[in-house]
């Protein structure tokens, strides 16, 4: 018999172990290697839980509130600057949006009937084709308010619903915090002094979403 037809020796079987038993530490190793630990609480541990527009609204309402109320431009020197120049005065005044900029503003006056969601306020020192209504619900629309201080980003969320869920959550701290224990059929005649936000689309027509709606 040549050699080429000895048989071979078969591996013993205890070789196929520990090849085995290396393969697997191998294993347990790459994935500790890709594994990270994430702290209960922490900012990692915050991103990976599921997203609460709830939790998300009350956070950021405060925030947004204070950088309005801090930047907010009284309505008749607004009005005046987008007459002369309605680009230069939302790149002046606003944050830009992909429909418009977001300009915040302030202003006193006497509130008109209440329909669809909105009241009127008759503001003394602006144009008298300027239509000025601000947001008093039921329902409150748009996202004026998320958009108002360039802080929040779509990029920031995983999908186009929790985008908007964010929005539609601020706006209901608007309800809690400004809008609870106001009646807006009982504003018709009173004056109000309003501090919010509008998206500048149309100049002659400003939707006001308020943080802040004082009455006497």
């Amino acid at each position: 018999m040549t050699d080429a037809t000895l048989p071979k020796p078969s591996r013993p079987a205890r070789s196929y172990r520990w090849i085995g038993l290396a393969a697997a530490v191998v294993l347990v190793g790459a994935m500790a290697f890709d594994t990270t630990a994430v702290r209960i609480g922490s900012q990692a541990d915050v991103q990976v839980q599921k997203f609460s527009p709830e939790a998300f609204g009350a956070e950021q309402f405060p925030l947004i509130k204070q950088s309005i109320e801090t930047r907010a431009v009284d309505a008749a020197e607004l009005s005046a600057a987008i007459a002369a120049d309605k680009k230069a005065a939302g790149e002046k005044y606003g944050v830009a949006t992909s429909v418009g900029p977001v300009i915040p503003v302030k202003f006193t006056g006497v509130a008109g009937e209440h329909k669809a969601n909105y009241n009127t306020v008759t503001v003394e020192g602006l144009p008298a084709e300027l239509s000025v209504r601000v947001q008093t619900g039921p329902a409150l629309n748009g996202t004026d308010l998320r958009d108002a201080t360039g802080q929040i980003e779509f990029g920031q969320f995983k999908n186009q619903i929790e985008y908007q869920d964010a929005g539609s959550a601020i706006n209901n701290e608007v309800k809690k915090v400004v809008l609870a224990g106001i009646d807006p059929a009982a504003l018709n005649g009173k004056t109000v002094t309003v501090i919010g936000a509008f998206k500048l689309v149309n100049p002659k027509n400003w939707i006001v979403t308020p943080v802040r709606l004082d009455v006497r």
